[in-house]
């Protein structure tokens, strides 16, 4: 599959993954810290953003775009950072092409099955009647009635789009509904990636946890955690100039 997707900046390849119903805008920050001394293409996941939509949603499939990507620009090697699920897309290139994957900086997700939490979220996306939205105003309204958080309301509502006086939901909602159990599954248990893996956490976040250490050092034995203080799952978009430094001291070792 082509997916959609950004390359800026010079040097040595990075390439940047988003998580569930996100888009490429969404590590943006970092792509604009890495610019200078990188070459970063920053893509939207297949069913996001400007990527084709299709009803296969695996991470083996996710992980065979990347690839697509990667040999189309011609990259032999290259660092790979992803965020929740783009971390475990990220993980399932390392594990499937390990010589590829020079380094791996995965971002508060760990390779491991989560229950259903974002189920709430899918009920209220599917509950809106599109055809029969007047405004964003009105489809905020709607998701207000389940999703409290104001902020993970505007989330969603950037995939929300507008043509011709008909509204949209850019994502495929259908198939993020239909591949959930997938989504919120593991990656690959089969190979290992025995190159160097950066896992950042946020303090206040509880996706990556102690009880995850076995999962973690099984596929990536060289790993090590960076945890940021006083943050939660999006660490990259609450500290922004933290998550950017950490990443950047990384690169430059490896």
């Amino acid at each position: 599959m082509q997916l959609n997707y950004e390359r800026s900046g010079s040097g040595e390849p990075v390439i940047l993954i988003h998580g569930l119903f996100g888009d490429l805008d969404n590590l943006k920050s970092i792509s604009r810290s890495l610019n200078e001394h990188y070459s970063v293409i920053n893509l939207d996941v297949r069913n996001h953003g400007q990527s084709p939509h299709t009803s296969a949603m695996s991470y083996a499939d996710m992980a065979e775009d990347v690839i697509a990507i990667a040999d189309a620009e011609g990259l032999d090697q290259f660092h790979l950072l992803g965020h929740s699920m783009g971390g475990k897309i990220a993980m399932e290139i390392a594990l499937r092409y390990p010589s590829r994957v020079r380094s791996l900086i995965v971002a508060d997700i760990a390779p491991v099955a989560y229950d259903a939490r974002h189920s709430s979220i899918l009920d209220a996306l599917c509950a809106i009647d599109v055809d029969a939205l007047s405004s964003r105003q009105q489809a905020d309204s709607e998701l207000a009635k389940s999703i409290e958080s104001k902020g993970v309301r505007q989330f969603l509502l950037k995939n929300l789009r507008q043509e011709d006086d008909r509204w949209y939901w850019r994502f495929n909602l259908e198939a993020l509904q239909d591949n959930y159990q997938t989504l919120i599954g593991e990656p690959t248990r089969d190979g290992q990636y025995t190159g160097p893996v950066l896992f950042i956490r946020g303090e206040l976040s509880d996706y990556v946890q102690q009880s995850h250490s076995d999962a973690i050092g099984s596929r990536f034995p060289n790993a090590r955690p960076q945890t940021i203080a006083g943050t939660g799952h999006w660490l990259h978009a609450e500290q922004p100039a933290k998550f950017n430094q950490l990443v950047s001291d990384f690169l430059e070792q490896h």
